[in-house]
């Protein structure tokens, strides 16, 4: 047995925070990236320090907060020094003052002055009332900033903290996070900048899956008994989520078939919901002809109702008998197609692991498979995966589901490449 995770290289980005009531956000912002392996270095305009304090984004980073133009530097400049030391600077929260300023190319404190100096990219993320958002000012200084080639991250639609709903809302920290992280998997899996395998999953040598087309099965299936009742799993679809998104930082266009959970769907993907596995058997069939690569991790239930029932069943004294016939095995469907794309399958035991992961491989037919015991990976955050293909066997040593979905897709795109 081998492990392929591979050791770290930090990368580095400039969090400018304005003044703005999504400035509390930040410190959650910093916080997730830093879990992520992202080096934060924080620098914040003098109206920004009203609504959080940089003795909170201090702490969070431990990295001193850059303030004003004069703070110490190499050479006395930090508007050169840290736009020069950083992957990217990301703005978030941006106000309509600040977004302004950029798109007139004014630098009248350090934050202006770092952005007008860079030599990295520049990531923004607006954040304002719904009229300030609409306002053809902004409008017209948004796409200024979009020609001038500044990636602009949201706003999104939502309540706002003036009590009215609609555009202008920052984009949730999660989802800003996970932009980041995509825009430096981009820019390192074209040479722009190094990356690992890791928290974040950079590595100088990243695989890259770009314009490779991928399906992915998510989640559990629910299959109705009446009118409220259904048999299901305790699948979270966590792991699928992370594959899906894991794919889509490599370059790779996902289309990810998801049974019902509480999840959000990964920023960038072509999302198809489903409940039954009938739907996602149908689903998978109509789209798996222009699949390159088909990765199920749906938990499918290998059982259905015969004759579900349309209301609901009344409780009796008597046994209430269901018969039960299989569902149709979606993974061995696509594995025994004409011409199929690679397959990855799925297996969660809770005993004799390896025995049991060998046997489905074998009687799938397919390349690989990400084996784990379920007692330890249902529901939770981390797992350890063992990755089984005709090498021989592959661990995946405990993790978080992301930074293993990342090791997992670095195995699949080599194998996949090998084979064309």
């Amino acid at each position: 047995m081998r492990g392929i995770m591979e050791p770290a290289q930090q990368k580095h980005i400039v969090l400018g925070i304005t003044g703005g009531i999504a400035a509390y956000k930040a410190a959650e912002l910093a916080r997730l990236l830093m879990k992520q392996g992202v080096g934060v270095q924080v620098a914040m305009t003098e109206a920004a320090c009203h609504f959080i304090t940089p003795a909170t984004m201090q702490a969070l980073t431990g990295r001193p907060v850059l303030i004003n133009q004069w703070d110490a530097a190499e050479n006395g400049m930090a508007h050169i020094a840290m736009g020069r030391a950083a992957d990217a600077i990301v703005i978030a929260p941006a106000t309509a003052d600040f977004i302004a300023k950029l798109a007139l190319g004014l630098a009248d404190d350090l934050l202006s002055t770092m952005c007008l100096a860079r030599d990295c990219q520049l990531l923004v993320a607006p954040a304002m009332n719904r009229q300030m958002w609409g306002n053809a000012a902004t409008q017209r200084n948004v796409a200024q900033l979009a020609r001038d080639g500044v990636d602009i991250l949201g706003p999104v639609s939502g309540v706002q903290a003036c009590g009215e709903e609609g555009m202008g809302r920052m984009l949730e920290t999660e989802e800003l996070a996970r932009e980041v992280v995509v825009f430096l998997q981009s820019r390192s899996s074209v040479g722009r900048a190094s990356a690992r395998q890791g928290d974040v999953g950079l590595k100088p040598d990243l695989q890259n899956l770009s314009g490779v087309k991928m399906i992915i099965t998510a989640g559990p299936t629910y299959e109705a008994i009446d009118a409220v009742r259904g048999i299901t799993n305790r699948s979270s679809g966590k792991m699928g989520y992370a594959v899906a998104q894991a794919a889509q930082e490599l370059g790779a266009e996902v289309t990810l078939i998801s049974g019902p959970t509480a999840l959000h769907k990964p920023h960038g993907v072509q999302a198809v919901d489903v409940i039954s596995a009938a739907q996602m058997f149908d689903a998978v069939q109509q789209r798996v002809p222009a699949a390159d690569i088909f990765i199920g991790v749906a938990a499918v239930a290998d059982y259905r109702v015969a004759q579900a029932s349309a209301q609901k069943i009344k409780k009796s004294d008597g046994n209430l008998i269901l018969e039960l016939l299989p569902n149709p095995d979606i993974l061995a469907y696509v594995a025994s197609l004409p011409q199929p794309p690679f397959c990855v399958g799925f297996a969660a035991e809770s005993e004799n692991l390896r025995e049991y992961a060998t046997a489905k491989r074998k009687a799938k037919n397919i390349p690989l498979l990400a084996a784990n015991l379920a007692q330890q990976a249902i529901g939770a955050d981390e797992n350890e995966l063992i990755l089984f293909d005709d090498a021989g066997e592959h661990v995946l040593p405990r993790a978080d589901k992301l930074t293993l979905a990342r090791a997992l897709l670095q195995h699949v795109a080599k194998l996949y490449k090998d084979r064309l």
